[in-house]
């Protein structure tokens, strides 16, 4: 979908005739390799970013931008005889996004919540197999969400777009496209600049000169400043470039369910004692369970009303699919059915890459951590409908609830196995890894779907980039993290682990353990989440603009409203911009400071960690 919620392309066939380059080289061995190594290195910054910070940074930008130039560099060496072509870039990007992002969610989390309980490292080899399965598990998992969210409903997945503009950019000829690329270079500027006035830490730069990271707004709330419950405003480019491509509807309804959080909500339990403090730990420790839930019921409810289409995706036969096309569009040719059937992934390596993960996990997870086989089988099934719910959640927001993923298994553990800390959090692992690997995989399937790419190709870079992220990513843990006591110091505060290990030890007597009103607010959401998605499906074409977007309103009670209300500011002024001549350079600029400010924050965390070292 565009930000004004119109589908890019009316069928599969239209993008097949329109916009499906089969005559460009794409699966290069040079591709892969490049996007193998880029994907290393810059697993390296994320693994530094999340143990400091708790957070990950998307990768696929940046390696489009970095191969680009290497690419060009190598050429001018005379190491390339050509440099690569627009799809041999994006095939790139999928592998180096597969191995700097998909290897690491579950290291500074669930794998360093164990380490801080158990006081020692696991096996090398069981980390290694363990997280090469589940980033394995999340690829394959997007298989059949790919021709629902993307090719059916056209979800916007922002980052996937701005690295889609930033390639055509980047080879772009004519007027017209220079037109863009300038707007997309100068955003590009005032993003990187942004980042690295805010971020950088080098002693020479004069601190006059340096940007706060929040710009705290003045008045109390309960008593307390406003900036201690999250309401400030971020200086940050990224999450107001995301809500400018995100559009206004699912903007607006995340502000809704921002502002009924943080200011009716979250002032109302701590004035009640139900939180212990203020700020954004204390808050959504207990906002996540009924913002979970929410997110939860709406996106696999919405993924049931659409089981034909899943099915299809599922069962892989190209009869089906000519069968159906051939209904929706009587004057298709056969052999159009035929062709996308040939280059979409197959169901087959849906079903066997899920039964050999799945059966590997649960080996893995019975010898390692003493987890039964059921036990370790019913969290791949979960990861299954997690991943759907992660999915969809980025692909409408660009935000990936990881974490929101993850605590949902924590509290099915919490019950299933109250006392089983181990399965408590690796469990949780798979389903959070597996989610963060799939969405993953989308966001770049929606680059290639935008620029005509083979989806099959792409599909294989992301699998190949797990091996090299995983060969990178666990021995750049052990080195980094030598001994738990490196964890939650000055140098690695380590705040997602923190949560991790809190969140297990809390259930380790059970959902008893959890506050009354924390029970409540699950079954408020869950049933909130139904509510919406059932009125989404049911309600009169013209009010569906004003029915909140369900991944939306529940998505701003596990963020901080800092990032909500950039996101509605973002997506504000490209709807009053849309209105004018200047509307043609919306998704170029957008797309200029999500990539300026991502790969300034990628170099300056490989500068700050080169010096920490």
């Amino acid at each position: 979908m565009d930000p004004d919620g119109k589908p890019l392309f009316d069928t599969e066939l239209d993008w097949f005739r329109n916009v499906y380059r089969g005559d460009l080289p794409q699966l290069t061995t040079r591709a892969v390799l490049m996007g193998c190594l880029l994907g290393a290195v810059m697993s390296l910054s994320n693994l530094f970013v999340g143990l400091k910070t708790g957070w990950g940074l998307g990768v696929a930008i940046t390696a489009c931008v970095l191969s680009f130039t290497l690419g060009a560099g190598l050429r001018r060496m005379g190491l390339l005889g050509s440099n690569l072509s627009i799809l041999e870039n994006n095939c790139m990007q999928s592998a180096a996004s597969s191995a700097g992002y998909s290897t690491g969610s579950a290291m500074v989390s669930a794998v360093s919540a164990l380490l801080l309980i158990q006081g020692h490292h696991m096996p090398f080899w069981t980390l290694m197999a363990w997280t090469t399965l589940v980033a394995m598990l999340g690829v394959f998992l997007a298989i059949p969400m790919k021709r629902q969210m993307i090719n059916a409903e056209q979800l916007p997945f922002p980052s996937g777009i701005a690295a889609a503009q930033t390639l055509r950019s980047l080879y772009a000829e004519g007027e017209e496209a220079s037109r863009k690329a300038k707007s997309l270079g100068i955003a590009a500027a005032i993003g990187g600049s942004t980042a690295f006035l805010r971020e950088n830490t080098l002693s020479w730069w004069p601190g006059r000169l340096r940007l706060p990271g929040m710009i705290d707004f003045p008045g109390r709330l309960a008593g307390q400043s406003l900036a201690s419950w999250t309401i400030s405003f971020e200086l940050s480019a990224i999450m107001m470039a995301a809500g400018a491509i995100i559009g206004m509807k699912v903007a607006w309804s995340m502000l809704a369910g921002g502002i009924l959080n943080y200011f009716l909500i979250a002032p109302w339990i701590y004035e009640k004692g139900i939180i212990p403090g203020t700020g954004y730990k204390n808050i959504v420790s207990w906002s996540l369970w009924g913002g979970t839930a929410l997110m939860v019921t709406s996106g696999l409810l919405t993924f049931c009303f659409q089981w034909k289409t899943v099915l299809r995706a599922i069962a892989g036969t190209g009869r089906l699919f000519r069968r159906r096309t051939k209904i929706a569009r009587m004057d298709a040719p056969d052999s159009d059915p035929m062709k996308m059937e040939q280059i979409e992934t197959p169901g087959s390596w849906f079903l066997g890459g899920i039964a050999f993960c799945g059966i590997g996990i649960v080996l893995v997870q019975a010898f390692a951590f003493s987890i039964s086989w059921w036990m370790s089988a019913l969290c791949v099934m979960m990861a299954f409908f997690l991943s759907i719910v992660a999915c969809r959640a980025t692909g409408e927001t660009d935000i990936t609830p990881i974490g929101a993923m993850g605590k949902i298994t924590q509290l099915s553990y919490g019950i299933i196995a109250p006392s089983n800390i181990a399965a408590n959090l690796m469990t949780a692992g798979v389903t959070a890894g597996a989610a963060a690997s799939s969405a993953d995989l989308l966001t770049d399937l929606k680059s290639g779907y935008l620029l005509g790419a083979n989806p099959r190709k792409q599909f294989i870079a992301q699998f190949l980039g797990v091996f090299a992220g995983a060969a990178v990513i666990v021995p750049a843990f052990y080195l980094l993290v030598p001994t738990p006591e490196v964890l939650g110091g000055d140098k690695f505060p380590a705040p997602s682990a923190q949560v991790w290990k809190g969140v297990a030890e809390l259930l380790a007597n059970g959902i008893s353990s959890l506050h009354d009103s924390a029970r409540i607010a699950l079954a408020v959401g869950a049933c909130a989440g139904v509510f919406l998605s059932v009125l989404d499906r049911t309600a009169p074409r013209r009010i569906l603009p004003f029915l909140p977007s369900a991944m939306g309103f529940g998505l701003a009670f596990v963020i901080p409203f800092w990032n909500t209300f950039s996101i509605f500011l973002g997506a504000l002024i490209a709807m009053i911009v849309r209105r004018t001549r200047m509307r043609e350079h919306i998704i170029p600029a957008a797309s200029g400071l999500i990539a300026g400010e991502s790969l300034a924050g990628v170099l300056i965390a490989l500068f700050s960690a080169a010096g920490a070292g």
